[in-house]
């Protein structure tokens, strides 16, 4: 088996997290990177011992060998890059989200089957061993009808996040919450029960006003497309100091179960008919930031998943067409806060 040969383009905590992976896989090889810093560009370049490059439109033309090109940069950029693999015929893995808009994710997902190359979107919490236990409980329909899901995710992210400079914040290149921090969430709402509909959103920015361009909390209100079950979503990232958890509920005709933890990665409670809760594989250690504890070192997995399709033996763990779908249910989340602002403008305008 020949080696793959891959590119990373943003050389920050994720992209380096990136190199790493693909260093140690013996199917993988690094051969270029590139990031607008300079210091990020020597250090991968003497760590690596590769070229590295200032935009990923050098690196393209300089690097005609690079099959896939792997996307760790601000989250505003994500769909255009991807489009310059595509252009160069790469293969291209994103980081989440997609895109930050549905149509930049159609215009990737377009040009990907017009070059017949594949795009991996980065979903690595599908390999929870949780949420892979409840997608199985869901699917072997055990318990029965669904009559409501929820799910919450109360975070913490502070001035030892939001540094100024950076482009966390920005609604251009972050997008907000959602997109940033809990579009794992969303992509699992979305690969557990399918798509929503009937959706009320409300939103508020709590202690972020100095440092965000949007909330920092947020809750909708949904409806499963698929059975009609009603559902709720609400996040921060507001508590003090630290995480407090993520988790996921579903009341069935059948049972009652829980999925909890800072990341959704126990079971906490498992109450359904005629079952006895099997013993589940260990969770991945986390991933730790600094001052944060991340979710599950599970990006391994879609290496792997990389590798395996590229090579026929198997099929893409999050295709394009799922990373679309999630950024299109966020889209139509944030829409509801346009919805928002458009009718308190004439009430601010006769304040004044």
């Amino acid at each position: 088996m020949s080696l793959i040969q891959f590119a990373v383009v943003g050389l920050g905590r994720i992209g380096l997290r990136h190199t790493a992976i693909l260093s140690g896989h013996p199917a993988c090889q690094v051969v270029a990177g590139c990031d607008i810093d300079e210091q990020a560009r020597e250090e991968a370049a003497s760590a690596h011992q590769i070229p590295v490059y200032e935009s990923i439109e050098q690196m393209l033309q300089h690097e005609p060998v690079i099959e896939v090109v792997c996307i760790c940069t601000p989250n505003g950029i994500h769909a255009q890059q991807a489009l310059a693999g595509l252009n160069h015929q790469k293969h291209v893995v994103i980081e989440k989200p997609l895109g930050l808009t549905k149509s930049a994710c159609e215009e990737v997902l377009h040009r990907s089957l017009q070059v017949n190359r594949q795009v991996f979107c980065v979903m690595q919490n599908r390999y929870s061993p949780p949420s892979a236990w409840l997608k199985q409980v869901v699917e072997d329909d055990l318990l029965g009808n669904l009559h409501m899901v929820q799910i919450n995710c109360y975070w913490n992210r502070d001035e030892r996040y939001y540094k100024p400079g950076s482009w966390k914040g920005s609604l251009a290149l972050d997008g907000g919450p959602l997109f940033t921090q809990f579009s794992h969430f969303v992509d699992t709402l979305y690969w557990i029960f399918g798509d929503i509909e009937q959706v009320q959103a409300r939103f508020e920015n709590f202690t972020h006003g100095h440092n965000t361009e949007f909330e920092d909390s947020g809750s909708f209100s949904f409806k499963l497309k698929k059975g009609g079950a009603l559902g709720l979503f609400s996040y921060t990232t507001a508590c003090w100091d630290r995480n407090l958890e993520s988790s996921l509920t579903v009341i069935g005709a059948k049972g009652s179960l829980k999925i909890g933890g800072q990341y959704m990665n126990e079971v906490v409670y498992c109450h359904i008919k005629d079952y006895e809760l099997p013993e589940l594989p260990p969770t991945n250690p986390p991933n730790h930031y600094g001052p944060y504890i991340g979710s599950a070192a599970n990006h391994h997995y879609v290496i792997e998943n990389v590798v395996n399709t590229l090579n026929g033996n198997s099929s893409i763990s999050t295709n394009a067409l799922e990373g679309l779908k999630v950024v299109e249910i966020i889209e139509r989340v944030y829409q509801q806060r346009q919805l928002d602002e458009q009718l308190l403008a004439p009430t601010q305008s006769q304040a004044t």
